[in-house]
C-alpha cells in the first residue's frame, strides 16, 4: 500500500469492498472516479443541493462532504444498488409513474433521500416527506410530483408488506 493511500473496508450495495483511497478525497469522488458509479451526481460540492445523496448506515448523506475514510466499516447504498434482480425499487417506479423525473440530474439524490425516509417510515405525511427532501434541490420538476411519488412508493411498500403477511 502506498504511503499516501489508506485502505478502506466497507459494504457497497450489498457487496464487501476493499479499496485504497487518498485520505482527502470525498465519498462522491471515490464513487464516481474510482468505483465508476456515476449515478451519484456532483453539483454544488458543498452539501447544499443533494444531487450526490447516498445512504450511509441507513441515513441519507450528501457524499460530496463526506470524506472517503469515514466510510470504513460502513454500509453504503447508491442509486445503482436499488435495482434488485432487474427490478426497479418501488421508489424508482413511483418517480417514473408520477412523472417526477424531468432532466434527471437531481433525481438519483431525491430517490436516495426518499428511500432513506421510507426505510424508516413507510407511511410519511406530506410534512415528513418535505422535511426528508429539504436538502435536495430540483430546478426543473414540480415538487408536487415528487411528493406524490414518495407517497405512492410508501403505499407500494406497505401493500407489499401486507401481501407477505
Amino acid at each position: 500500500m502506498s504511503t499516501d493511500l489508506i485502505e478502506l473496508h466497507f459494504t457497497l450495495n450489498g457487496e464487501r469492498k476493499t479499496i485504497e483511497v487518498k485520505p482527502y478525497h470525498t465519498l462522491a469522488q471515490v464513487l464516481r472516479d474510482q468505483l465508476d458509479l456515476t449515478g451519484t451526481k456532483l453539483c454544488c460540492e458543498e452539501g447544499e443541493c443533494g444531487a450526490c445523496t447516498v445512504i450511509l448506515n441507513e441515513k441519507a448523506v450528501t457524499s460530496c462532504i463526506v470524506l472517503a475514510p469515514e466510510i470504513n466499516g460502513c454500509e453504503l447504498k447508491t442509486i445503482e444498488g436499488l435495482v434488485q434482480d432487474g427490478e426497479l425499487d418501488p421508489v424508482q417506479e413511483a418517480f417514473i409513474e408520477k412523472g417526477a423525473v424531468q432532466c434527471g440530474y437531481c433525481i438519483p439524490g431525491m430517490i436516495m433521500s426518499a428511500k432513506a425516509l421510507l426505510q424508516e417510515n413507510n407511511d410519511p405525511c406530506e410534512a415528513d416527506i418535505r422535511e426528508a427532501l429539504a436538502g435536495n434541490l430540483c430546478r426543473c420538476a414540480g415538487y408536487y410530483r415528487i411528493i406524490d411519488a414518495v407517497t405512492s412508493a410508501g403505499k407500494q411498500i406497505r401493500d407489499a408488506i401486507a401481501a407477505k403477511s
